[in-house]
């Protein structure tokens, strides 16, 4: 594995709140829960340093406390920061809702990770760039990680998929290298319910010989490459926190591809971290090496 993934996203403080269901308008529910992590645009990371690969955060991160523990974080994982600390901002936080069937609303409150510091470092040619929906809604932002050189430019919309500049996101997918994202994403840019009909109607916007990934939940992802689509399953598992699946599988996905694997096999694998990973409380809960392999083991092949 000679390339590094170069993270431009956001690093956030996760305020995860277990509840019954969401609030109605006006109205208030108990959380059975409520636990703070290092989340965000960590997720991602996290999940390729512990399948192996070499990480880069090239995001802001705050001044105070909830920056300290970002960087304490970062660093345990073995990932690099090459930003310096942004002065006077503390680091955002995002509110997470998870009910009781695993599913997770977000509110969040930006901070120093959406700041324009330092010009963003060319990538070598071996190196993933890996860009998140919520850079490209910020347009100070957007416009510096275009500026990007180098590399491939691994592209997650990300919730705020319907937000983005129109100008913005065609210019995103003229650089794209892999367009990953989940069938709600997939659902909104392009009007079709089918995740098998949205990745090919994603594949035609992209370069050629670029990938497209729409993540189906339980039932794995659907890959399109050369033209050609292939439905890549996952494996049975029992549901805990659906919160950081979609990033353990980003992260997954793009490490394969780093020490490289052939791109469905990288997309069963980063199916089955997913998998192990929704069976963990908390969005930082991708899998190691080890674990994967040993549960990947019983997983069916792409179709």
């Amino acid at each position: 594995m000679t390339g590094r993934l170069v993270h431009t996203g956001q690093v956030v403080i996760d305020l995860v709140m277990q509840v019954p269901a969401l609030p109605p308008v006006g109205g208030d529910v108990l959380a059975a829960s409520t636990v703070e992590y290092v989340g965000g645009g960590f997720n991602v990371m996290a999940a390729a340093a512990r399948a192996g690969a070499a990480v880069v955060y090239v995001g802001g991160h705050g001044t105070g406390v909830r920056g300290d523990r970002v960087r304490t974080e970062l660093q345990a994982e073995g990932i690099a920061l090459s930003q310096d600390t942004t002065a006077d901002v503390d680091t955002g936080v995002c509110v997470v809702l998870v009910d009781n069937t695993g599913e997770r609303t977000f509110v969040t409150g930006s901070g120093a990770e959406t700041a324009v510091g330092a010009a963003l470092p060319k990538l070598e040619a071996d190196d993933i760039g890996y860009v998140s929906g919520y850079s490209l809604v910020v347009p100070e932002k957007a416009e510096q990680v275009l500026a990007i050189q180098g590399g491939a430019l691994l592209v997650d919309p990300g919730p705020l998929v319907a937000d983005i500049d129109p100008d913005v996101w065609a210019r995103t997918l003229a650089r794209t290298a892999v367009l990953s994202c989940n069938d709600r994403e997939a659902r909104l840019l392009t009007g079709t319910a089918d995740p098998q009909a949205a990745a090919e109607e994603l594949a035609r916007r992209l370069p050629d010989n670029a990938v497209v990934v729409v993540r189906t939940g339980a039932e794995g992802c659907v890959v399109v490459q050369h033209g050609k689509v292939h439905v890549v399953p996952s494996v049975p598992v029992e549901v805990v926190d659906t919160n950081g699946a979609g990033d353990a599988h980003c992260g997954w996905f793009a490490a394969e591809l780093l020490r490289g694997t052939d791109v469905l096999e990288a997309a069963r694998r980063a199916n089955v971290a997913a998998a192990i990973a929704v069976t963990r409380s908390g969005p930082a809960t991708a899998p190691g090496r080890d674990e994967v392999t040993a549960c990947g083991t019983a997983a069916p092949p792409a179709v």
